[in-house]
């Protein structure tokens, strides 16, 4: 039969075959809100009606700013079903950056958290489009001065809950977001219908030991980070349960106790938040009984993670690798059959592989010149890719700023090598190479040395400009409390471990590292502190 493939079949599969599972959110450091998916698709249609009575339009952009809970997974299938598009803006941006994405995508509603609103008032005069806001978690309208101010719960009240759904076509926008603009403006991608659910097809099948009707999952990626790497959509379909930590992802002690109290079995996350709550374990002497596996993607992640997981709490972490114009997953990492023939070495040191990519996303490597370059697990090139959940454009942009060449591969920015069956690793970012006399060397290879050491808890390393070798690595590293190390100590560390030209010239120790909006090392700023360092000390 020919069914459009569309979002809105997820939400029918769920609510027939998955209904009474539970959905959990964190309301406070202590008290969760329980409700199950069927009590989401009944509040989601209330929230259609809604939609319709303040005048929405079909395509309308309804923005959000909020965190991980219920109310924004009703908002994802209450306006993704009801044929609007569903914007999440990170609230992490810069002020900037926030009103310059409202107005590119045209938001004509933002439903917003109570502690959001004080951006929104300073943002007010420039923001150009919007009809105005809806206060999500609260009874009253926190203070905001727009126009046309709502009550999310107030605005549920006096709806039915039944609708009939449209039926849009598959290739129907229903989703935005925008890349963290760390060069220039960030850039808007539009999902459709089709993109979204093949995503999550192509996901949900992975050989990944999960998460399947068994699972309870928690998302500690935020859901307005490339919709939380596709888990509202995923869960769903899978019959997994799901427990939201609301705006506590980054306190370890609530995601420690989530874990334990809710028995989460499946959960996903950048490295930092990974490492948080791993350190607040070991000093608190808690467990993580019932996680079975945990993901860990967004940034480049240190093998000693992989092993303290593995070691100290019984959990397989696996790393995947994906983008904003992905949909969000493009790969997995889930040893195949030949993992049991490599020497112990090689072992070790697998979970630092990307792994292999999702059904329909075909990738290549190529040189300077685009010319592909072989699958042998050595040569580095720049990764491209091209499949069925691969944007073609960003919204509103012309054709030369579209990322995509003349054969339909688009330039990830990643610089890789792939192995003969197709497992790719991520040497770096191409504009975090460090190219010192010629040749090249990866950044994130000699940061992941570095935070094998037992007294460093994170690490960057940068190009800094160097009178002879134009540029050499430097390395900028945090200490962990109570620990102590000398910098000729620390650079000592890579004898026999990295090349010895790739060995960094200093070591910088600061007490935090700069991060973006979503989350990950800013090595923009640290460039911009520390670009002339070896120039300024004469190394």
């Amino acid at each position: 039969m020919d069914m459009p493939l569309t979002i809105t079949t997820v939400m029918r599969h769920a609510e027939m075959y998955h209904g009474e599972r539970e959905v959990v959110s964190a309301v406070s450091e202590q008290d969760v809100r329980r409700t199950s998916y069927s009590g989401v698709f009944r509040r989601a249609r209330k929230l259609f009606n809604a939609l319709q009575a303040l005048g929405c339009q079909p395509g309308d952009r309804i923005a959000t700013l909020a965190w991980n809970h219920q109310q924004h997974l009703e908002l994802y299938y209450g306006v993704i079903c009801g044929g609007y598009v569903l914007h999440t803006i990170n609230p992490r941006l810069f002020d900037d950056q926030i009103a310059y994405i409202i107005n590119h995508a045209e938001d004509k509603w933002i439903f917003t958290e109570p502690e959001f609103i004080p951006t929104l008032e300073r943002l007010k005069p420039q923001i150009k489009h919007v009809n105005g806001i809806v206060v999500l978690d609260t009874d009253d309208d926190a203070g905001a001065s727009f126009r046309n101010v709502h009550v999310y719960e107030h605005l549920l009240a006096g709806q039915d809950d039944t609708c009939a759904w449209p039926e849009p076509g598959e290739n129907s926008a229903c989703a935005m977001c925008y890349t963290s603009g760390t060069t220039g403006n960030p850039k808007g991608v539009l999902y459709s219908h089709r993109s979204l659910l093949l995503h999550t097809l192509s996901t949900a099948v992975l050989d990944a030991g999960g998460p399947g009707a068994n699972d309870v999952i928690m998302p500690l990626v935020p859901m307005f980070h490339v919709n939380a790497w596709g888990l509202p959509f995923r869960a769903p379909l899978v019959g997994a349960g799901i427990v939201f930590p609301g705006r506590y992802m980054g306190n370890p002690q609530v995601v420690g106790r989530l874990i334990t109290q809710e028995k989460v079995t499946y959960g996903v996350s950048v490295p930092t938040i990974w490492q948080m709550l791993l350190d607040h374990l070991d000093r608190s002497g808690g467990n993580l009984d019932t996680l079975r596996k945990a993901v860990v993607g967004g940034a480049a992640t240190p093998l000693s993670l992989f092993e303290r997981f593995r070691d100290d709490y019984g959990v397989e972490l696996a790393q995947g690798w994906g983008m904003t114009e992905l949909c969000s997953a493009g790969t997995l990492n889930v040893p195949g059959p030949d993992f049991e023939l490599l020497d112990e070495e090689q072992r070790r040191q697998y979970p630092l592989k990307q792994g292999k990519p999702i059904f329909g996303l075909e990738v290549k490597i190529t040189d300077d010149g685009d010319n592909a370059l072989p699958w042998d697990g050595v040569a580095a090139g720049h990764l491209k890719v091209k499949g069925l959940t691969v944007c073609e454009s960003y919204f509103g942009a012309t054709e030369a700023e579209s990322g995509v060449d003349a054969n339909g591969w688009f330039t990830t920015g990643d610089v890789a090598t792939i192995d003969p069956d197709g497992t790719i690793q991520v040497t770096d970012r191409s504009k975090d190479l460090i190219k010192s006399g010629g040749e090249w060397i990866s950044s994130i290879e000699l940061e992941n040395c570095a935070m094998t050491h037992p007294a460093i808890a994170e690490a960057a390393v940068i190009s800094a400009a160097h009178e002879k070798w134009t540029e050499r690595p430097l390395l900028i590293a945090v200490k962990k409390p109570d620990q102590t190390v000398s910098r000729e100590d620390l650079l000592a560390w890579f004898d026999g471990k990295v090349a010895r030209w790739w060995k960094p010239d200093a070591v910088i120790f600061v007490e935090e590292l700069p991060h973006t909006a979503t989350g990950k090392v800013s090595k923009l700023t640290l460039r911009e502190q520390y670009g002339d360092y070896l120039l300024a000390q004469n190394v």
